[in-house]
């Protein structure tokens, strides 16, 4: 009788047996994105090449290749396939801008988000009465902006009272920033308080937008916090290391590939939110059935953004310390 088969991981290295299950862990997403997203992308791709009419017999579309309803006499094969691309950068007077604008306000937010997000994992990985209700109330923005929330707040008098209650109460605190940005002038003689205490001003009128879109990155940095061995920090407080020195040399190193995880979502999460300005012009372009030149702005902005994750994810691979 033949023994029984091997286990398919037997004999494998550890690296190997890691590589398997991270294999596994991402097969739902690989398997969802092949069967609902594959299609719809390939679809998007085409439409930015393509004149795109409404075909009210068949109840869908009619595209055609832009050089094959173009004068391509006129111009290159090139020049007429990417047309629409060409309207969104050279002749949309608000496509750039709005670029523009949605880089620097990235620049300023994501940074934020995540010192912030870090600084309340941190607080919250310490042991004190009622952490599980803390925790919970820092994980409710997420659930408040889930799409069943979302929905119901678009139709909800009370809830839009709220809304505006926050944006005054924002403008409150930007004209109590305005005060204090005032008397720091004053105090250096009107040469500037500085490009950093402006940034600085800056990310405390934001501090409501950074707190309600740091829930899942708070959850990212908690989890890699509580997978820190405690030995480690027994060890350096028989050395004799303070709090300072055990964040520094022993936290932030084991929790630098978080950092990586986290920039990365954070980085999607505020480029492709629904009331940014490039995506509300994507939106309002499909609303007026101009389909190529929607679907043009939104490949373009998608290879913006992974051309930022690349030399975010560069830069910061380069710092990560991994460990065993």
């Amino acid at each position: 009788m033949d023994k029984a088969a091997k286990p398919a991981t037997r004999g494998m290295t550890m690296a190997g047996k890691n590589a398997v299950s991270g294999y596994l862990f991402i097969a739902p997403f690989i398997i969802g994105f092949i069967s609902f997203m594959a299609y719809p992308l390939y679809q998007t791709v085409r439409m930015s090449v393509s004149d795109v009419r409404l075909d009210l017999e068949n109840n869908g579309f009619s595209m055609e290749l832009l050089p094959s309803v173009r004068n391509v006499e006129d111009e290159s094969f090139l020049a007429a396939l990417f047309s629409n691309f060409r309207r969104a950068f050279f002749e949309d007077a608000e496509f750039t801008r709005a670029i523009v604008e949605e880089l620097g306000s990235m620049l300023l937010l994501v940074p934020a988000i995540v010192i912030f997000s870090l600084f309340i994992a941190v607080l919250l990985n310490r042991k004190f009465f009622g952490r599980g209700f803390v925790r919970a109330v820092f994980f409710l923005p997420v659930i408040l902006a889930s799409g069943v929330l979302v929905g119901i707040e678009s139709n909800n008098a009370m809830l839009i009272a709220v809304q505006q209650q926050i944006q005054d109460q924002n403008a409150m605190q930007a004209g109590v920033t305005g005060v204090i940005e005032d008397m720091l002038d004053n105090m250096v003689g009107g040469a500037g308080i500085g490009d950093f205490l402006e940034y600085i001003l800056d990310i405390i009128n934001q501090i409501y937008t950074i707190a309600m879109a740091s829930g899942i990155q708070i959850l990212i940095f908690l989890a890699g916090l509580q997978t820190i061995n405690p030995s480690i920090y027994e060890a350096a407080s028989i050395e004799g290391a303070t709090g300072w020195e055990n964040f520094w040399k022993i936290t932030f190193p084991m929790i630098s590939p978080m950092i990586l995880v986290v920039v990365v979502y954070s980085v999607i999460d505020f480029m492709v939110r629904t009331d940014g300005e490039v995506m509300e012009m994507v939106e309002f372009a499909m609303q007026l059935n101009e389909f190529g030149f929607s679907s043009a702005m939104a490949i373009s902005f998608f290879f913006i953004i992974a051309a930022i994750l690349g030399v975010a994810g560069f830069i910061i691979s380069r710092l990560v310390y991994y460990y065993d």
